[in-house]
C-alpha cells in the first residue's frame, strides 16, 4: 500500500493535471498548431513539484487550497516554458525531456519558441483572472503573488540564472569538467554556483511556496520563513539534480544524463565531489526544517516535500 505521503502526492498531482488541462487555451481562439505544441509539453508529465508545493504551503498555513490552485498552475506553465527554451539548440541542445522527444525536435525550433512564449504569457493571464473574485483581500493577495512570480521568472530570477549558466559554460576559460572532477575557475567558484542556481532553479521553487502561503492568508512572518526554508529546498533540488546527472540512467531520469559534464558546466559534484555534494543537500534539509519549525510548520506536507526533493531518484 502506498504511504500517506505518496497518496497525497498522487491526489495533488491529479488535481493539478486537471486544472492545467482546463487552463490551456484551445482553438478556435488559439491556433491549433501552437495550442497543440503547448499541450504537448505541459501534458508530458513530470513531478509537478512546484504546483504541489504551492498547494501544500497554502494548506500548511491553514488556507483554502483552491485559492492557490491558479497560482500553482501558472507556475507550472512558467516552468514548462523554461524547459522548452532550455532544451533549444541555442541553449542546452537537448533532445529528450520527461521521457520523450523535446518539443523543438517534434515541431521545430520556431514553433517551440512560440509555444514557450505562449505558456509564459498565459501564466500571467491565469494569475490575473483566477480565482475570480471581488473580495479586496483576495485581490490583494493575487496582485502580491503576481509580483512574486514575475520576479522569480524574470531577469532577477530564472532568466538571470540561465544567463549566468550560459556565460559560465561557454566562455573559453570557463570550468571544463574532465570526468567527474574539474579544474576550478576563479569566475565560477562555490559562491558563484550558489548564486546561479538560487536564480535558475531556486527562485521558482521559492515562489511556488511563497505564492501558496500568501494565497493561504499567512502572516508576513510565516511567509518569510516559508521563503527561507524553500530557498534551501531549491538549492537541495539542484544539488541532487547534479548528482543524478552523474549517476542517473536515461530511462529513470526521463532526460539525457551526463549532459552537464559533457558541456563543461560547473556543478556541485564537479566542484566538491559526490560525497560532499550529498552532505550539502542534507544540510539544506536541516536548515529548512529549522526555518519551518520556527513557523510551526515542521510537521507539514511542505517539509515532507523537502525530504522528497533530497531523496528522489529522478
Amino acid at each position: 500500500m502506498d504511504s500517506p505521503f505518496a497518496e497525497y502526492l498522487q491526489a495533488r498531482r491529479a488535481e493539478v493535471e486537471a486544472a492545467l488541462a482546463a487552463a490551456l487555451p484551445t482553438p478556435p481562439a488559439c491556433p491549433a498548431v501552437v495550442a497543440n505544441a503547448m499541450r504537448y509539453s505541459v501534458t508530458a508529465g513530470g513531478k509537478r513539484l512546484r504546483p504541489i508545493l504551492c498547494l501544500a504551503a497554502a494548506e500548511a498555513v491553514g488556507g483554502d487550497r483552491s485559492l492557490a490552485l491558479p497560482a500553482a498552475c501558472a507556475i507550472e506553465l512558467i516552468h514548462t516554458y523554461s524547459l522548452i527554451h532550455d532544451d533549444l539548440p541555442a541553449m542546452d541542445n537537448d533532445t529528450m525531456r520527461r521521457g520523450r522527444p523535446t518539443l523543438h525536435v517534434v515541431v521545430g525550433e520556431a514553433m517551440a519558441i512560440l509555444a514557450g512564449d505562449g505558456l509564459l504569457t498565459e501564466a500571467f493571464a491565469l494569475l490575473a483572472r483566477a480565482p475570480d473574485t471581488n473580495d479586496p483581500a483576495i485581490v490583494a493577495r493575487k496582485l502580491r503573488v503576481a509580483g512574486v512570480v514575475a520576479a522569480a521568472a524574470g531577469a532577477t530570477g530564472m532568466v538571470g540564472g540561465q544567463a549566468l549558466d550560459l556565460d559560465g559554460s561557454r566562455r573559453p576559460s570557463g570550468l571544463r569538467a574532465t570526468g567527474l572532477l574539474a579544474t576550478g575557475h576563479a569566475d565560477f567558484d562555490a559562491d558563484a554556483l550558489r548564486v546561479m542556481h538560487s536564480k535558475k532553479t531556486g527562485a521558482l521553487i521559492r515562489a511556488a511556496a511563497v505564492a501558496g502561503a500568501i494565497m493561504g492568508g499567512a502572516p508576513d512572518a510565516t511567509v518569510e520563513r516559508v521563503d527561507a526554508a524553500t530557498g534551501d529546498f531549491g538549492l537541495a533540488f539542484q544539488i541532487v539534480d547534479d548528482i543524478l546527472d552523474v549517476e542517473g540512467e536515461s530511462v529513470e531520469l526521463g532526460k539525457t544524463p551526463g549532459k552537464d559534464a559533457a558541456a563543461g558546466k560547473p556543478t556541485y559534484p564537479a566542484l566538491f565531489g559526490l560525497d560532499a555534494a550529498r552532505t550539502m543537500a542534507a544540510e539544506c534539509l536541516e536548515r529548512a526544517e529549522r526555518a519551518l519549525g520556527a513557523a510551526g510548520l515542521a510537521d507539514s506536507r511542505v517539509m515532507d516535500i523537502g525530504r522528497w526533493i533530497v531523496n528522489r531518484s529522478n
